[in-house]
């Protein structure tokens, strides 16, 4: 997955570089030269988001951008990850009470190597030590299952992360933005109505990018934490027939 990120922030810093060349350098252009910038006709949300990004102020959006491209990242890594791990859990364990039935202990653990995913692992973990008492195994199976759980919710603190951040870094740019809206109307001399609502747009867009950002990785987070929770749910279910199976074949 390291390849992954690598690859994302590359684009990421493609994606921004030209843009933000067209900033004018010693910040966001003065508000009379936005104002008598001309508009271009149609175009395409692209050129509207690019519009507004250079309006914004380079500098602020730029991190606002990378917070979205390494949030993104992190969420991608984790549902590629979680729907690796989905299975067949059903089929998984009636194929092994098959061959626990058959006292096929061996090829019941090489059907779990095979198949991937957590509530193969925890099987597995549990005929290893289908010799010991029950509770020694159901122990084991719930200490082996803790550990599993915790892979499952791996990166999910940095995406987090990266919802706090990606608001925190527009209202970072909106006070900035507010500052230098004062010191144009200082210079100026003047409050003009041009003057003032263009520092507002300013100031209010890196506010505008950072809560849509923060909404968009909100919606993949809640995501990956729906596939987390069913995959515990299996989980739990399988540990509940192992111990089944494992306690008929005891019984024998």
């Amino acid at each position: 997955m390291k390849r992954l990120f690598l690859i994302l922030l590359y684009v990421a810093v493609v994606a921004i570089t030209p843009v933000a060349a067209q900033q004018p350098k010693g910040g966001p252009a003065p508000m009379e030269m936005r104002n008598a910038e001309p508009e271009e006709d149609g175009g395409g949300i692209h050129k509207v988001l690019k519009t507004k990004y250079i309006e914004g102020g380079a500098g602020f959006m730029s991190l606002v951008a990378l917070a979205l491209i390494l949030g993104l990242a992190f969420c991608i890594e984790r549902i590629i990850y979680l729907s690796l791990s989905e299975i067949n859990a059903k089929k998984l364990m009636a194929d092994i009470e098959t061959k626990v039935t058959q006292e096929d202990i061996e090829g019941a653990k090489e059907l779990c190597r095979n198949t991937r995913g957590p509530v193969a692992s925890i099987c597995y973990q549990g005929l290893l030590r289908i010799k010991d008492n029950i509770d020694d195994i159901q122990r084991s199976i719930e200490n082996y299952g803790d550990v599993q759980a915790s892979n499952l919710e791996k990166g999910c603190s940095w995406i987090k992360l990266f919802i706090a951040i990606a608001p925190s870094l527009g209202f970072l740019g909106t006070v900035i933005g507010m500052v230098m809206a004062f010191d144009q109307i200082q210079q100026a001399g003047d409050i003009s109505t041009a003057i003032v609502a263009a520092g507002m747009k300013f100031a209010l867009i890196t506010t505008i990018f950072g809560i849509c950002v923060a909404l968009i990785l909100q919606i993949f987070y809640n995501y990956i934490l729906s596939k987390i929770e069913h995959l515990e749910a299996q989980m739990e279910e399988s540990v509940v027939s192992l111990i089944d199976i494992i306690q008929s074949y005891k019984r024998k």
